[in-house]
């Protein structure tokens, strides 16, 4: 099966991008350095084209309660143009993706991971049942790309005809690229501020170069995920999977139980008790070694109490971090493990997440 390929896939080859299969995307992981891209994030403005993320709308006179059946967060209290992470579970209160729903006055937005966009189109279709309501995939007809840095929305002022700076965080806006509808949300997954645009495919070339000329620096997948992994963002297939249960990950807070029925409810209310589940903690390690998914976390007396889900040296910090998912009575911050680093046991201590957070 060939990959897909967004509407910059032949801009990022001409610009010496490395490629590689990211979810069924042909996707630049790199283009000079995740090193210097994810510091060119953290000191200035760093862009990424995220058109493989699945872009879905829900419209129609049933479309809130749809979206509210399909959701565990509440978008009833939304304003309009607000954004809000959401995560969608299986019916026992698993996790099927975490996306971000968007609120326009006569539709919605989900904006989805990539590898589970058939999913959850899916499941959308199958929950639908009588509302109505219609779906439309807009990820093939669509760019995305995220801008994201201390001096993003300097570098972004004047792409569009509204004041972005003015944009509240997680809200989102309709506007115009180049006379056609696109709409910009203050949102990311970089721990940085910036915007994520929205635009009809056919213009995502002009906003990128006009980015580019700018002075923001394209960025690939490496440096996306050694940025969030700082922010402590979990990644679905990592930190998120369908075993694995919003109150496990810490994301409890985004799931609402007093707004009525959804999907998942009741194995969610079950899992809520469930206190012996592993838990996701950071962790810092003592040298320089790169803790990776999969690799063994051990208590101090040497047994085996979870599991690594992502690592990587962090470029900001300069050290070795990871998240896991380690049994609860090891979650306490300070709490001192190994991790089993192919057979060489590395020490590491339990570390209030997120790792990284910027200056406000």
């Amino acid at each position: 099966m060939s990959s897909m390929r967004t509407a910059l896939h032949d801009w990022h080859v001409s610009h010496g991008a490395r490629m590689v299969d990211f979810a069924g995307w042909d996707m630049p992981v790199i283009y000079t350095g995740i090193v210097e891209e994810h510091q060119a994030v953290r000191t200035a403005c760093g862009i990424f084209d995220i058109g493989h993320m699945g872009r879905l709308e829900i419209a129609g006179p049933d479309a809130l309660e749809l979206v509210q059946y399909l959701c565990t967060n509440n978008a009833a209290t939304m304003k309009e143009g607000q954004v809000r992470y959401s995560l969608i579970c299986n019916e026992i209160g698993g996790v099927q993706d975490d996306v971000l729903i968007y609120r326009w006055s006569d539709r919605f937005w989900l904006v989805v991971n990539a590898a589970n966009r058939q999913k959850i189109l899916d499941c959308i279709f199958r929950v639908r049942g009588t509302r109505q309501a219609t779906v439309t995939d807009n990820t093939l007809n669509t760019g995305m790309v995220a801008v994201q840095g201390p001096k993003s929305l300097e570098l972004c002022r004047g792409l569009v005809p509204v004041d972005l700076d003015n944009l509240a965080y997680y809200f989102a806006v309709r506007t115009t690229f180049q006379d056609r509808e696109c709409w910009v949300s203050r949102t990311g997954y970089t721990g940085e501020d910036g915007v994520e645009f929205v635009v009809p495919v056919e213009k995502i070339g002009q906003l990128w170069l006009a980015l580019v000329e700018r002075g923001c620096r394209p960025c690939g997948l490496g440096a996306r995920d050694t940025l969030r992994l700082e922010a402590a963002m979990p990644l679905y297939g990592h930190e998120l999977n369908e075993e694995i249960d919003p109150f496990q990950a810490g994301l409890g807070w985004a799931v609402k139980f007093d707004k009525g029925d959804f999907l998942g409810r009741d194995g969610l209310q079950i899992r809520q008790q469930d206190s012996t589940r592993p838990r996701r903690v950071g962790l810092e390690l003592a040298g320089k070694r790169i803790a990776r998914e999969g690799y063994p976390v051990l208590s101090a007396e040497g047994q085996r109490i979870g599991t690594v889900t992502s690592g990587t040296l962090a470029p900001t910090l300069q050290k070795s971090i990871a998240m896991a998912y380690v049994q609860p009575q090891y979650t306490v911050v300070g709490t001192a493990v190994q991790v089993d680093i192919r057979g060489k046991t590395e020490p590491a201590q339990v570390v209030k997440l997120p790792f990284y957070s910027r200056k406000k």
